[in-house]
């Protein structure tokens, strides 16, 4: 999708609105009693997003920031592609804790351009000025007003323009930091462990002579993964067998990888081998070993550098991967095994430092895999996510309703109780089955069973992405609970429950 280019002058200006974001910064950070206006814009420019349905369910997905209206003299703008149902909204406002909901609903303002299409939301919102304009007079005052997307291209750019607010997300312009070449160049430059591979490759041929280049210089290696530079949930990826092959060296060799590569394993439906290498040479992208072994799993670290410019090592998780191949993401568990959680911490500060460094902004993540050998966990970084993703919406969530605290040191939770909190989550609980029910139906379940978030527990099941059900029959819960245990037994106990519940129906 093409975006609109901005000239040295709009730079200029975006730069003064982005330095509004320092005095900001600590009210924000403070949940007190300034007055604020958020403009919450959850575009996404995603290739695999393929329905407006499955568009709208993200952009609510992003519904807890609701949450934020728990500051008194807040007013949240939220625009989405299509209206969100008032029992949604109600279900949401509901979870706020010390709050009227009544109060909190006078200062929030749901927007949309009812377009269903899927294209990006904030595509959208510049090809209507009225509507953009509409935005403005509801921000009481620009400059204590910033906007917030989910991931950061010139679109959004040029939406925080034509607003005159700053964009809380780092700037496109450090786009190429955040590809897979991007990211495996920050890798080797700050001395963090990560797969053999290469990078910046354009064609057939660049993947033929980097895969012999990796196989002499590994020649056990099994398996690699191509990967496009761009890429979401590891829809631009793609698995390589490379079992049975000519040893390295042998003249053989690269034609039997060329042969091979036809074959290859796409993470996403509908590809063709064709159609990805064209992707590939618009796109450029790189090929690395696949990092396997008996006990291997896929943390993530979520770090944010601030408009400060101090970096902030915010969570850990274990992902719930699965797909044809294991790569796409579809949730995950926190917090990340306290047998490595340190470790990948270590890491991603690295990165952290760096991304600061080069005056990045805003929430990240660092997705990683590790394996263990002789009892000891070996970590490799393997994608820097410039964006908010799909650990961002739960921990937020558990934040937001608990006020606990995350620990860096020791990769613990805790509530101002001095109770420990964890959570299994999912975008991706669904079932044909699904589709018989509406979210007014997923109401009347949660409470029948019990299943609702309990305040004074502070445990229980928040669902997401409910406008999905009906088309879908999908949609995404947080379960929280006060162990690894517990959070997981109310993740399956709640699945249990809906397939009970749409069967009966």
């Amino acid at each position: 999708m093409s975006e609109p280019k901005l000239v040295t002058e709009s730079e200029n200006q975006f730069d003064q609105l982005q330095r509004k974001l320092v005095p900001l910064w600590k009210s924000i950070e403070a949940f007190n009693q300034d007055p604020q206006t958020i403009v919450v814009v959850p575009s996404m420019s995603i290739d695999a997003i393929g329905a407006g349905a499955v568009m709208q369910a993200y952009e609510e997905r992003f519904l807890f920031l609701l949450l934020l209206l728990r500051q008194p003299r807040a007013r949240l703008i939220y625009v989405t592609s299509q209206t969100i149902l008032p029992s949604i909204i109600d279900y949401y406002l509901a979870l706020l804790p010390g709050v009227i909901p009544s109060h909190a609903r006078q200062r929030l303002f749901l927007l949309s351009p009812l377009d269903g299409s899927v294209r990006p939301l904030s595509e959208k919102l510049l090809e209507r000025p009225r509507l953009i304009e509409r935005i403005r007079s509801l921000i009481s005052d620009p400059d204590r007003a910033h906007l917030v997307p989910f991931n950061t291209t010139r679109r959004e750019k040029e939406l925080a323009l034509r607003l005159s607010i700053p964009m809380y997300g780092a700037d496109p312009k450090f786009f190429p930091l955040g590809t897979k070449s991007g990211c495996r160049k920050i890798f080797l430059e700050e001395d963090v462990a990560h797969p053999l591979g290469h990078e910046n490759l354009a064609s057939q041929g660049d993947v033929i002579e980097a895969i012999t280049q990796m196989r002499a210089k590994k020649p056990a290696i099994k398996q690699v993964l191509v990967k496009l530079n761009e890429g979401v949930s590891g829809e631009g990826n793609t698995l390589v067998d490379l079992t049975g092959l000519p040893r390295s060296g042998d003249p053989r060799e690269r034609t039997a990888i060329q042969d091979r590569l036809p074959a290859m394993q796409f993470e996403l439906k509908g590809i063709t081998y064709d159609s990805y290498m064209k992707k590939l040479e618009a796109r450029k992208g790189i090929v690395e070993e696949r990092i396997t072994g008996e006990e291997f799993r896929s943390p993530s670290v979520q770090l944010r550098v601030t408009p400060l410019g101090s970096v902030e090592l915010l969570s850990t998780h274990d992902q719930l991967l699965g797909g044809p191949s294991g790569q796409s993401y579809l949730g995950c568990a926190f917090q990340a095994d306290s047998g490595y959680a340190s470790l990948i911490t270590r890491e991603a500060a690295k990165v952290g430092k760096r991304l600061a460094k080069e005056g990045v902004i805003g929430r990240f993540a660092l997705d990683f895999v590790v394996v263990r050998a002789n009892g000891k966990w070996d970590p490799y970084a393997i994608e820097i996510n410039l964006r908010k993703g799909g650990t961002t919406h739960p921990f937020l969530t558990l934040q937001f309703l608990t006020d606990g605290t995350y620990d860096p040191e020791t990769a613990i939770f805790t509530a101002p109780n001095g109770q420990q909190k964890f959570f299994v989550a999912s975008d991706h609980v669904e079932s044909p089955r699904y589709r018989t029910l509406t979210p007014d139906d997923l109401f009347d379940i949660v409470v029948r069973h019990n299943l609702h978030f309990d305040q004074t527990r502070q445990t229980g099941v928040v669902f997401h992405m409910m406008s999905a059900l009906g088309e879908l029959g999908r949609v995404g819960l947080t379960a929280v609970g006060n162990s690894h245990e517990e959070a997981k037994a109310t993740y399956t106990q709640a699945v249990a429950v809906l397939d009970q519940e749409a069967q009966g129906g």
